[in-house]
């Protein structure tokens, strides 16, 4: 009786040792927990019915006398309806986790951690038919109790109580008849004693927001890609070109699902020549204007645009037309919403029990407990499950700063320090190690890039020299620098031209990317355009030039929607783009010209194949700070006689250079394959396609140069015209 009465106070964790079948001395128990039930009866494989008698608490019973088997069977079910309702019984079944599986998240080392648990589909064969259902599994070890409901039970809670599985701290359930689609939750009894409502931390799909519950799913999805995943793993990013479009799919274009993304991003992206997309968080989240980084599903792509499969079509149709798909990933903090991952089993679990490690000052979230090996675990798989199951080619960590420091964003006194007194906070850093270890291995040709605005040495250097592991950097320090310089008027421009040149000092340090992020363009920032001080003709010739010293800078770019066509408004995630604008010449001009570098760059190995080597980059001029001009040459090859080189000149004054001799390594005919002035809105004549002859007068440390006219904020790329 004591049984019953846990059962039906919801407090029993071993649901499967009550019910279901039970081989005793007399014979073959049988139970089944119905409540509100007016009669239940038992159909055997062999044709036998039995009568079961209430017990207690909805706990029906009965035993059939000189049994010595267990056998399939079926549940034959009235309530007050009248109507006889055939069922199968859950607590007839095996768990559907083994040892191996166990063993493994014990250890937090199950790389595939979402193939076990979670909701799955099965089917079992059986005497008396086939059966379909879910199984239903969640890690939750300090609860007393975990029921899992949906609208397959009418979200009562009594109905389906999961068991505990040995010491795991796993709970699981196999429910027949709930098939995908089904909504569902867990109802888990906290150490507390108090029942919380939370949304599964494994689902792979989710009702669309506000809306909280997970729901059952199963890819049906045939992929297209693998030529794409084949070249993929033949070669590599670090030397081959990379220029990256940032998407937030929500904003882009108003109204769009994945499936529409999939035609019109895919075709604009095609048609402006990016090497990939990089798309703002995906994962489910429930506040929109987070953009994503706010996630409580991290296995689940956000329902907003469609399900897990119109996601799987977008990442394939990219791909199809050759763009990589690089998606934001978020490991170092998590929302407080009380249905999802905070205090998931009554106490601190997911998150740091210590609030100095495990609340988020800055964003009011909470930090993952990254010392804790099943969270380890949730967070690794986390990473190649969006890399394995959606093919994503790579992942951008956010706020890795605030998960290498202990003390990041917090004054004396709020922070604890580590096992040797320092900031640093050495689980974050083996989390890093091992996700990017444990990515590189498993998926050949993807990459990783992290998000760190700060000099923490090696982050792009290989996790058995004691690196982290990634393979780029973001170059904070590079955005912030020339940002800075771009915000200064013209005239004043001389005095701050270390921030354009400062960079090349440690430009090699790392494996980096040079990101012109939604962060730049939001929160009063302004747009790229709005940044710049003068008339409207020096701000978008401004910009021209900026874009061609992105391109040909060392490291790869990334810039966000809408600087392609010189946005003017500052960014809102509660609205599109301002398309309207390409209907105006001067805009589409600068559409052209992200298009022209785009085609320019990937023709020209010079502007990448030495990306990370000192050997592809050379100063012919880093010092006419009044005349805001800087000069450069990029090479290819360690063969800089006859190896690709391209030569840059900037000019970022108001005024022109009008006989600007610009050296170059070798004689011959130099071709002017980009002049950004002949994008203006006045049509100034274009120095593009111009051929001069090197003359043999040294020039920027060079023996031979060319002199061309530098108008006023102005790029000009020479290259030899064999190369073109």
């Amino acid at each position: 009786m004591q049984s019953i009465n846990a059962l039906a106070g919801g407090h029993h964790q071993q649901p499967h040792d009550l019910l279901g079948q039970h081989l005793e001395p007399g014979g073959l128990r049988l139970r089944a927990f119905r409540p509100l039930a007016r009669s239940v009866r038992v159909r055997f494989e062999d044709g036998e019915v039995l009568p079961l008698q209430h017990e207690a608490h909805g706990v029906w019973g009965a035993l059939r006398e000189g049994e010595t088997r267990t056998m399939d069977y079926r549940v034959i079910v009235s309530y007050d309806d009248g109507i006889e309702h055939e069922q199968d019984d859950p607590y007839r079944f095996a768990p559907t986790l083994g040892q191996l599986d166990l063993h493994l998240i014990g250890e937090g080392r199950h790389e595939q951690l979402w193939t076990v648990l979670g909701a799955h589909l099965r089917e079992y064969e059986g005497p008396l038919g086939p059966v379909t259902g879910t199984s239903f599994a969640v890690w939750a070890p300090r609860a007393q109790a975990v029921h899992v409901t949906g609208d397959f039970n009418g979200w009562e809670m009594r109905t389906h109580p999961m068991r505990l599985i040995g010491s795991s701290g796993v709970w699981e359930l196999f429910v027949p008849g709930v098939g995908e689609g089904s909504r569902y939750k867990f109802e888990v009894r906290g150490a507390d004693g108090v029942v919380r409502s939370k949304a599964d931390p494994m689902a792979r799909a989710t009702e669309v927001p506000p809306a909280t519950a997970s729901v059952v799913t199963r890819s049906h999805y045939e992929w297209g890609d693998q030529d794409w995943l084949d070249r993929r793993a033949r070669e590599s990013l670090h030397e081959g070109p990379m220029s990256i479009y940032e998407v937030h799919l929500g904003s882009w274009r108003a109204g769009q699902s994945y499936r529409d993304l999939a035609e019109h991003l895919v075709n604009y992206v095609s048609d402006l020549g990016f090497t990939h997309v990089e798309l703002l968080p995906v994962m489910e989240h429930p506040y929109g204007p987070s953009w994503g980084y706010q996630v409580t599903g991290y296995y689940a792509p956000t329902a907003r645009f469609g399900d897990p499969d119109d996601f799987r079509y977008l990442v394939d149709r990219l791909h199809r037309a050759g763009i990589g798909v690089i998606l934001d990933w978020v490991p170092a903090h998590f929302p407080r919403d009380a249905w999802a991952l905070a205090r998931f089993d009554g106490l601190p679990l997911y998150e740091h029990p210590d609030p100095r490690r495990g609340d988020q000052p800055d964003w009011g979230t909470h930090i993952f407990d990254f010392g804790r090996l099943e969270v380890r675990n949730f967070l690794v798989a986390n990473a190649l499950y969006w890399l394995e199951e959606f093919h994503a080619d790579g992942l951008r960590v956010d706020a890795v700063a605030s998960m290498l420091y202990l003390d990041y964003s917090r004054r004396e006194g709020e922070w604890l320090p580590n096992q040797y007194g320092g900031r640093e906070n050495l689980e974050a850093i083996g989390l890093l190690q091992e996700t990017n270890a444990t990515a590189y291995k498993r998926e050949p040709g993807i990459v990783t890039v992290a998000e760190e605005s700060t000099s923490w040495p090696g982050v792009t250097k290989p996790t058995s020299g004691g690196g982290l592991g990634f393979g780029f950097k973001w170059n904070m320090g590079w955005m912030n620098d020339t940002l800075r310089y771009l915000g200064q008027d013209p005239v004043h421009r001389q005095y701050h031209h270390n921030l354009l040149t400062f960079s090349l000092m440690y430009a090699y340090s790392e494996n980096f990317i040079l990101p012109i992020s939604h962060d730049e363009v939001v929160h009063g920032k302004g747009s790229m355009l709005r940044k710049i001080p003068g008339s409207r003709y020096d701000q978008l010739a401004t910009l021209r030039a900026y874009l061609a010293y992105i391109w040909s800078h060392p490291g790869k770019q990334l810039i966000f929607m809408g600087t392609e066509f010189a946005q003017e408004a500052e960014w809102a995630d509660g609205r599109e783009l301002d398309w309207w604008l390409l209907d105006h010449p001067a805009h589409y001009r600068v559409h052209n010209l992200v298009k022209e570098l785009n085609a320019l760059y990937r023709a020209n190995p010079a502007m990448w194949a030495l990306d990370a080597s000192p050997a592809g980059f050379e100063w012919l001029d880093a010092d006419d700070n009044r005349g805001n001009t800087l000069t450069y040459l990029r090479f290819g090859d360690t063969d800089r006689e006859s190896g690709p080189v391209v030569a840059v000149a900037l000019n970022f004054g108001g005024m022109a250079r009008e006989r600007l001799r610009v050296g170059v390594p070798r004689p011959g005919r130099w071709k002017v394959i980009l002049d950004t002035s002949g994008y203006d809105e006045f049509g100034t004549p274009s120095q593009a396609d111009v051929v001069l002859t090197a003359e043999e007068q040294p020039a920027g440390g060079q023996p031979w140069s060319v002199q061309v006219r530098l108008a006023a904020f102005d790029a000009l790329y020479l290259a030899p015209e064999e190369q073109q």
